[in-house]
């Protein structure tokens, strides 16, 4: 039988979702804890991955298993207990054994905090811009995200990616008591704004190398034009910086209808 989980993570503590050697990721620490469960090695595969200190609102994660999940609450209290304080489990569903957690997501949603006055309680979640930025001026750089399929200039050099082409079909930003799920989940962020994405998949780095790019046309630093012949030079060198990763979440992602039912 195939389960999938539907979890949220503080990415903080974390070298990222994937394992690997002499590090502690998302996947091994779930991996783990639900091996001590059914007394057996379990592989889970995740629906992306999140690099080193990116956070999750919303992941998916699929594994197989000869033993039925007959108590979902024993279960999940169970998972919860053993999985630590920065991962929460919040849900599991049993699914045909053909559906698969990263092949079968048709969206990703990504969401980037920008705050303009420091905050103790929230600097682990959002980026401090030292000056006001032009949101007019990214709004407009974003709308040309969406005209593009070539995504080389904003990816990972030397990454195992067979190509770098995706389907950006949402990216704007707005202030954050605009985005009424966003204020919700992280509260004030005196008068800061969220840069929105939403893709049919992402390459490493990318949303980070993206909001870098559209920070230095909200500085002025570049045109709105040049933004666009940074997209056409398909060159990660010509893009801005990688943000830093703690304000960055992987926000909600996206199944075909029905494809997820609860036992």
């Amino acid at each position: 039988m195939r389960y999938f989980i539907e979890l949220s993570y503080n990415g903080a503590s974390f070298h990222g979702w994937q394992s690997q050697p002499n590090a502690q990721s998302v996947q091994s620490s779930i991996e783990e804890a639900l091996s001590k469960i059914f007394r057996q090695n379990i592989h889970i595969t995740g629906a992306g991955r999140t690099d080193t200190g990116v956070h999750a609102r919303q992941m998916f994660a699929h594994f197989d298993i000869d033993t039925p999940v007959s108590d979902v609450k024993r279960f999940l209290l169970s998972l919860n207990s053993l999985v630590g304080k920065y991962i929460s489990i919040n849900n599991v569903f049993e699914v045909s054994d053909s559906i698969h957690a990263r092949f079968d997501a048709t969206e990703r949603t990504y969401k980037y905090f920008v705050s303009y006055k420091k905050n103790p309680f929230l600097k682990d979640y959002s980026w401090l811009s030292p000056t006001r930025l032009d949101m007019e001026a990214m709004n407009k750089a974003s709308d040309i995200l969406l005209q593009t399929k070539d995504f080389t200039s904003f990816a990972k050099l030397h990454s195992d990616s067979k190509t770098n082409i995706c389907d950006v079909r949402e990216a704007f930003w707005c202030s954050l008591d605009e985005d009424k799920e966003a204020l919700d989940f992280l509260g004030s962020l005196d008068k800061g704004i969220v840069f929105t994405i939403s893709a049919d998949r992402f390459l490493r780095n990318m949303v980070r190398a993206v909001v870098g790019t559209l920070v230095d046309v909200g500085r002025h630093k570049i045109s709105i034009e040049l933004f666009r012949d940074i997209i056409n030079k398909q060159n990660r060198c010509a893009a801005g910086i990688s943000m830093p990763a703690n304000a960055l979440f992987l926000w909600k992602i996206s199944y075909p209808d029905k494809t997820l039912k609860s036992i």
